[in-house]
């Protein structure tokens, strides 16, 4: 089929790649404008545009995909299918019904599960053991299309949210590539998503990622996988915040005293931060302006002593 690729970030890029050696052609991608990026705010293209533009393939890059000129140029590449990965807008009816095949979405997770913008992220946070990858026509809702296909993917215990997009980012390229290979045949139909299992996924912002102490120990570790590597989980130290790494739940020593929610017990090599239930021993830490750093080096720099309190 000849396509038009949209897409935005990294995640997208192992999908483009997979079209691209696939037997269908590659008209144009579209993605996201370029954005400042680094300390000089230089404008940089995207993930998946840099990539476009090694093979020479024409970017599209409204500011909206309602742009009548976007519009035009696309009914002009009059594309059977569209394969869109993470593109980051909203796409208007007129858009959707240019392509004959229509849009074809690449979403990270079992759908109708985790519905949204932060599907990763809301597995991890949420404690799933199991997750992975749909295909499925875009219509006018959100993610609420009919389905081509899906794949599975363990949510392993250690994994942030970050390392479980990288897997089912190159699984899923798989599963868009043969998607598109069943749509061209006529072999795959979409099928209506069940009203059974919705779950909504949306963006998680700073906010939700600050650590409550007073939570448990296991829902703690789950917020900060999910929230690595962004926004970051963080909590506050003396008015300031305090990005937080990995943290591990601990069992205390038979008689050891209690720590109370968001209390410190240092020592010369770990850090440990008590929750609603058992403490948690942190890895590395990043202060306002610094760089990421051990614990333990952070706690000695900053003169903090068992007894000591985070998040107030």
């Amino acid at each position: 089929m000849r396509v038009v690729f949209a897409g935005t970030p990294d995640a997208a890029v192992p999908a483009l790649r997979a079209v691209l050696a696939s037997s269908h052609e590659v008209l144009a991608v579209l993605t996201r404008p370029d954005a400042p990026a680094g300390r000089g705010r230089r404008l940089v293209a995207s993930p998946v545009g840099e990539l476009a533009a090694e093979h020479g393939i024409e970017v599209l890059k409204p500011r909206r995909p309602s742009e009548p000129d976007f519009v035009h140029r696309l009914t002009a590449l009059a594309p059977d299918c569209c394969p869109v990965v993470a593109y980051g807008a909203l796409l208007p009816q007129q858009v959707l019904d240019v392509p004959t095949h229509g849009w074809v979405n690449l979403h990270f997770s079992l759908l109708p599960a985790w519905r949204g913008a932060a599907p990763v992220q809301r597995a991890v946070m949420a404690g799933d053991q199991v997750t992975g990858a749909t295909t499925f026509r875009l219509d006018a809702g959100m993610d609420t299309g009919p389905v081509y296909g899906l794949m599975t993917e363990t949510v392993r215990p250690t994994d942030t949210s970050g390392d479980l997009l990288a897997r089912l980012a190159e699984a899923g390229a798989g599963l868009l590539v043969a998607t598109l290979d069943g749509i061209a045949d006529g072999s795959l139909d979409a099928v209506p998503q069940s009203a059974a299992g919705v779950s909504l996924a949306p963006k998680v912002e700073v906010a939700h990622a600050q650590v409550d102490w007073s939570a448990p120990a296991v829902r703690i570790d789950r917020l900060v996988r999910g929230c690595t590597p962004a926004p970051g989980a963080w909590t506050t130290v003396d008015g300031e915040r305090l990005k937080l790494g990995a943290v591990l739940p601990v069992e205390r020593a038979d008689g050891a005293a209690p720590l109370a929610p968001g209390g410190l017990e240092v020592g010369r090599r770990e850090v440990l931060v008590g929750t609603g239930t058992g403490p948690v021993r942190l890895s590395t830490v990043q202060p306002q302006g610094k760089r990421p750093m051990p614990a333990a080096d952070w706690a000695r720099g900053a003169r903090k002593q068992s007894g000591d309190e985070v998040g107030r």
